[in-house]
């Protein structure tokens, strides 16, 4: 059974917007620090966001003023809601728990992915 599971991925048009989730059976959120990430064919995966078991949030600078991303510790699932996308953000995205370095993460999902659509 996986760890986590995404969802809410799909074509997006210039300017739309996209709101990701995941939820977990194995892990609560409440307890951890979580974090979106996002991985490019033949690249490696890149932390995007991550929000602290107090609810703090925190950007790096590639999505800071466009991501959002919030936690809902009753249903256990973690949102990334992207705004304003354009043709980079085109990517699987992928949450987990918070690492600087993500390679050195295990169980991941299967992500979503999000596709822009001209």
């Amino acid at each position: 059974q996986e760890y986590f599971l995404e969802s809410g991925g799909g074509l997006v048009q210039p300017g739309g917007s996209r709101r990701l989730s995941c939820t977990s059976s194995r892990v609560i959120f409440s307890r951890t620090t979580m974090a979106w990430y996002r991985q490019y064919p033949g690249k490696e995966r890149e932390l995007l966001a991550h929000i602290t078991a107090e609810d703090r949030p925190n950007y790096t600078d590639p999505v800071k003023g466009r991501f959002s991303i919030s936690k809902d510790n009753a249903q256990n699932t973690v949102y990334l809601q992207m705004n304003n996308l354009n043709s980079e953000d085109t990517s699987r995205y992928y949450c987990n728990y918070y690492g600087v370095l993500p390679r050195y993460l295990s169980n991941w999902g299967q992500g979503t992915l999000v596709t822009f659509s001209y």
